[in-house]
């Protein structure tokens, strides 16, 4: 068995389109060592208009832009490509595998050519399920210098090989083979077949998930009853108090803290205020103290009040 790291730098990403401009990759044996290292440049036929996950901030490839029109097309590189990602004797692997996989399923497509056909595995995932945390991402950059490992950033051969020393490094950990860690930790590789991609799965991201999708249950019930009671507390409403005239919603977060909400929630009807669900039609938004999102920054946008539940009390007079 070889195995093939490999990475993907393009010219421009979109829903819709992803113009691959570098193929790297480091092919190795079961033990790491190199056979084959290589970096596949491709023209992109168009303009590099690159930015962050965000869509703001420019990425710089290391690369001379201006050489990329010398390079062949990806129609011209696709054979290649195709058969080192097919090889059945290859397992290929990448770092944050699914977006290079999806990147060159629209390739693919641009050019009117058949569906990939491979399964992958992720460096990526499979540190994360090394060190059993699912709720955030880890970047290549992050990993390789945790684990001591040197690259050029967005070189996509770089990358690649990087990826391939990150997959060493968890395996001398480990003290495993990498067949033998994603055995060990049940994870199932993931596959491209007819333009579909499916991602990598463990017994350890599965149940992470269904706590995730539990606890969200929870919390959507625990609003909900929030609510209920609100709605039903709005009628006894004073007609006159500090608050008459003014609108008050409570943050997500103090909702879950039902019986605490439930308090401020009372004192504030008590001063004739008028309850919403909906941050961007107060007047007072009470949140807890460093609390951050979209809805306390519309609110600051606007101009209104924020205060914590302890600042709202002393507002009331205790």
């Amino acid at each position: 068995m070889k195995y093939l790291f490999f990475d993907i730098e393009c010219s421009v990403v979109s829903k819709n389109a992803a113009k691959i401009c570098a193929f790297g990759y480091c092919l190795t044996d079961e033990q790491f060592h190199i056979l084959e290292k290589r970096d596949i440049l491709i023209n992109p036929q168009g303009g590099f208009h690159l930015t962050d996950r965000k869509g703001e901030q420019g990425l710089v490839l290391p690369y001379k832009y201006e050489d990329f029109k010398k390079y062949p097309t990806f129609l011209q590189k696709a054979e290649e490509i195709y058969a080192l990602l097919q090889d059945k004797d290859t397992l290929v692997c990448g770092h944050a595998s699914m977006n290079d996989v999806k990147y060159l399923n629209l390739e693919s497509k641009r050019f009117h050519l058949p569906s990939f056909a491979f399964s992958f595995a992720d460096t990526q995932f499979l540190y994360m399920n090394t060190i059993g945390e699912f709720s955030r991402q880890f970047g290549l950059g992050a990993i390789a210098t945790e684990l001591g490992v040197e690259f050029t950033p967005h070189r996509a051969v770089d990358d690649a090989y990087a990826t391939m020393k990150v997959a060493q490094a968890l395996c001398a950990k480990e003290g495993l083979s990498l067949a033998e860690i994603l055995k060990k930790y049940a994870i199932s590789l993931g596959r491209i077949e007819n333009y579909e991609v499916t991602q990598s799965d463990s017994k350890a991201f599965a149940a992470f998930r269904a706590a995730r999708e539990k606890a969200k249950e929870e919390r959507d019930k625990a609003r909900a009853h929030f609510h209920i009671f609100a709605d039903r507390a709005k009628r006894r409403r004073a007609k006159e108090g500090k608050l008459q005239n003014k609108t008050v919603c409570f943050s997500h977060a103090l909702e879950l803290q039902t019986e605490r909400a439930k308090t401020l929630l009372l004192s504030a009807l008590d001063q004739a205020a008028r309850i919403t669900f909906r941050a961007e039609e107060c007047d007072i938004y009470v949140c807890l103290e460093g609390e951050g999102g979209n809805r306390l920054r519309s609110v600051q946008t606007r101009g209104a009040r924020v205060l914590t539940p302890d600042e709202f009390k002393a507002y009331l007079g205790g």
